[in-house]
């Protein structure tokens, strides 16, 4: 018997620059606005816009229901924590015997709404499709905490549309989905997304496949920690076929991605972000390092450099450890000078971390000052003995990516 603990969901962060605002009006006896009062304001109240800039330990509460009638399909989705499941008016035997083995909240439809088994409503349906009917949906007015939108010809309407239709309302708004990818599209569309899904199939592969998005999507906004490191050595390294990954979104500073030659010891390698003397800000670019390093990607694990490409994701990680994944829009592989670049935690310990990379200005590791009057990068080109850089350490064996217990030798 499979047993589990009541609705659970999942957090998906927002990925845009601006998570949300607000409109606060401060009169003209407030200390606040006599700093920003204006001659040509001639009301007693002033109205300012407060946005707040997204952080990825801010994130939406996503929920996921199943509607199916496949036993194993069941199983498997309450085996991930997902106990609403969805049947028609005519299934409430398969209801009955499913709650027999496995603790489920089953809902049923009936005449456009979903009700729970005493009766109760708990959601609004509403079919839709045209983008004439999504302008007449309404979902603020129903009494419904939750509302299910059926697009019955989804391609037709954009799930950006859907999104838009329902901003402003408390109410968590579900689209019932036929795959793992349109509830993806549902999920993040305009960046902020549905609220949840109901994922209507009869796949187990659909099951699992959300489950793992939803997963490495949550480790968004969780922090990493990052361990101050001590330069031990600089040395030219001759050439080397380095990788340079260019990503769907624009890094900050203090962002890059965690690259070593050791998986047991990443370097955080600055984004090209900043303004330089040399080349024009490339905010998308990370030059990673050569083809054999280990980069980290979602779920614990690392990749090679050399592996990477359009569409794949990794982790891109700021100073505090925050994280947040970015897709893969381009890889460069090309011949450069490198450096080589050790480092120690203790320099005492034989215990050493290395990397190589472009031996060029733009390159740079972050440094583990936190001062704001101090920069945050230190360019490879000055970099030396004894200046501090932050390096995330973890286990060292890997199979596939995947950290294992292993005695393992790397030097």
């Amino acid at each position: 018997m499979v047993v589990l603990l009541p609705s659970s969901s999942f957090r998906i962060p927002f990925t845009g620059k601006w998570g949300s605002c607000r409109l606060i009006e401060y009169g003209f006896n407030s200390t606040k606005i006599k700093e920003r009062r204006t001659r040509f304001h001639s009301s007693p109240f002033v109205t300012i816009a407060m946005c707040a800039r997204n952080s990825s330990s801010k994130s939406q509460r996503k929920k996921v229901w199943i509607w199916t009638e496949n036993k194993q399909m069941m199983t498997a989705a309450v085996e991930r924590g997902w106990n609403t499941f969805i049947f028609s008016s005519n299934h409430r035997d398969l209801a009955l015997e499913w709650s027999s083995i496995a603790l489920i909240y089953p809902l049923f439809i009936e005449e456009g709404n979903l009700y729970d088994s005493e009766q109760r409503r708990v959601a609004t349906l509403f079919e839709i499709s045209s983008p004439q009917q999504l302008e007449k949906l309404q979902p603020l007015n129903e009494e419904a905490e939750n509302v299910v939108v059926d697009l019955l010809g989804w391609q037709v309407i954009p799930a950006e549309n859907i999104v838009a239709a329902i901003q402003g309302t408390q109410k968590t708004v579900f689209a019932i989905s036929k795959t793992s990818s349109e509830a993806q599209i549902f999920l993040e569309a305009l960046e902020q997304g549905l609220g949840g899904v109901i994922l209507k199939t009869e796949d187990i592969k659909a099951v699992l496949e959300l489950k793992d998005y939803l997963d490495r999507r949550n480790e968004e906004g969780s922090l990493l920690n990052l361990t101050k490191a001590t330069v031990s050595n600089v040395q030219m390294a001759g050439m080397g076929d380095r990788v340079c990954v260019d990503l769907c979104s624009l890094m900050r500073p203090g962002e890059g991605l965690l690259v070593g030659s050791f998986a047991r010891g990443l370097f955080l390698v600055h984004s090209e972000c900043l303004e330089s003397n040399y080349i024009s800000s490339r905010p998308f670019r990370v030059n990673a390092g050569p083809v054999h390093a280990y980069v980290a990607v979602p779920g614990g694990k690392t990749s090679y450099l050399s592996e990477l490409k359009a569409g794949k994701e990794v982790i891109v990680v700021d100073q505090n450890g925050m994280q947040r994944t970015a897709i893969i829009g381009r890889v460069k592989i090309e011949t450069r000078p490198l450096i080589l670049v050790e480092a120690k935690i203790d320099l005492d310990n034989q215990t050493s971390y290395s990397i190589l990379l472009q031996n060029a200005e733009t390159v740079a590791l972050v440094s583990s000052c936190k001062d704001a009057h101090q920069q945050t990068t230190i360019p490879v080109t000055s970099l030396k003995i004894g200046d501090e850089i932050l390096v995330r350490l973890q286990g060292g064996a890997r199979h596939t990516g995947i950290e294992i217990e292993e005695f393992i030798v790397e030097k």
